[in-house]
């Protein structure tokens, strides 16, 4: 029987790697066990931290992301600090171009710039755009550099990272997890954070669903985008070091491992009339991921039916943003016990029957 003492967490990706920093930061024995790194959510993102500029209604779901976004310069230099490795963060801002057709966006906490004064803002704008929101703490932070500095700062911290082990089932007893079966044998440990992304329903039946999405990016010989664009039906994300990428499509189809040319031509579309000189740029790398979707798009956190099992799942486009919040209340959670009140509106139950029994967590249909 493999042990981890304290936690075990299953998962790499963002959500699992950020927790286990965090939980070994307040002195925890932590084991990741990771089926594949590559294929976690954090590599497919382009790494917005835009709660405002997506457009979040208000309630507890923008509260949380404004919430994260505003632990992002501390965490971030903390990462930094612990692994002398940048992870790309940059309070760039965004700005939010619309068309004449374009629908009706929240905006609270922006400036709307008409057609003369976004054009005069950013040049070389499509003709169409007629105006625009500028949010300037939306930010960005590059979710290449982000994933290599999480594995950095777990091992520096002493977290074990066990790459290509899938955990095949969850053994239980009264309510409890007595051991996790795996492709490396049996793992056990006091306390299991489930954060398995858009492949969560193959150890519980919550309603966490890939929603896959396409991505490319071109590489500017000079910056000609200094902010992030987020425009109807796509966005355009300048890096410091000239590659600009671009994103992303939405599409319920499973695990279809692939870019298409339907997608990448419905993306570059977009991006172009949007940013016109972009046709012009060198198409550089295109690429998928599988974002994790639940029905209400928010995610799942917090208890589970299991006693010794947490939730820190189901983030869908909003992954890499809520990194920061959610290994604080989920380590909090874990160390302490106590449960942040914010988590009872991500719990779950808001998907279950009546009763909380695992024999029926039969959620919503997925």
């Amino acid at each position: 029987m493999n042990s981890s003492s304290d936690v075990l967490v299953i998962g790499g990706g963002a959500m699992g790697l950020a927790t286990a920093i965090e939980l070994a930061c307040q002195g925890a024995q932590v084991t990741v066990l990771s089926r594949n790194f590559q294929e976690a959510a954090l590599h497919a993102a382009a790494g917005m931290l835009a709660p405002q500029a997506e457009g979040l209604e208000p309630g507890p779901m923008l509260d949380l992301c404004l919430r994260s976004r505003d632990l992002y310069a501390d965490w971030t230099n903390q990462l930094t600090e612990l692994t002398e490795l940048e992870t790309g963060y940059w309070p760039c801002g965004i700005v939010a171009p619309t068309y004449a057709d374009s629908p009706a966006r929240l905006a609270q906490d922006a400036e709307w710039c008409d057609r003369t004064t976004i054009h005069q803002y950013q040049p070389d704008l499509g003709p169409e755009v007629v105006g625009g929101w500028w949010f300037p703490d939306d930010a960005q932070v590059n979710n290449q550099q982000l994933a290599q500095v999480l594995l950095q700062a777990a091992e520096h911290l002493g977290v074990t990272l066990r790459e290509g082990v899938t955990v095949t089932a969850l053994d239980t007893k009264e309510h409890r997890i007595q051991h996790l079966q795996t492709t490396a044998g049996p793992w056990q440990a006091k306390t299991y954070i489930l954060a398995t992304g858009a492949w969560s329903q193959e150890l519980l039946p919550i309603p966490v669903i890939p929603r896959k999405g396409q991505l490319c990016a071109v590489q500017a010989q000079t910056k000609p985008l200094h902010k992030v664009l987020f425009g109807p039906g796509v966005y355009i994300v300048p890096r410091q070091n000239g590659r600009i990428v671009v994103g992303a499509t939405s599409e319920d189809v499973g695990f279809a491992a692939y870019n298409t040319p339907a997608g990448m031509q419905s993306l570059l579309a977009a991006a172009i009339r949007l940013y016109p000189p972009l046709a012009d740029h060198p198409l550089e790398d295109c690429w998928w991921g599988f974002r994790p979707a639940t029905p209400d798009e928010w995610p799942i956190l917090g208890h589970s039916p299991y006693e010794n099992l947490i939730l820190a799942t189901g983030h869908y486009r909003n992954g890499i943003l809520l990194a920061p919040i959610t290994a604080r209340l989920i380590s909090t959670l874990v160390v302490t016990g106590q449960a942040d009140p914010v988590l009872q509106d991500f719990s779950w139950q808001r998907f279950a029957p009546s009763s909380p029994s695992p024999a029926r967590l039969a959620l919503a249909p997925s």
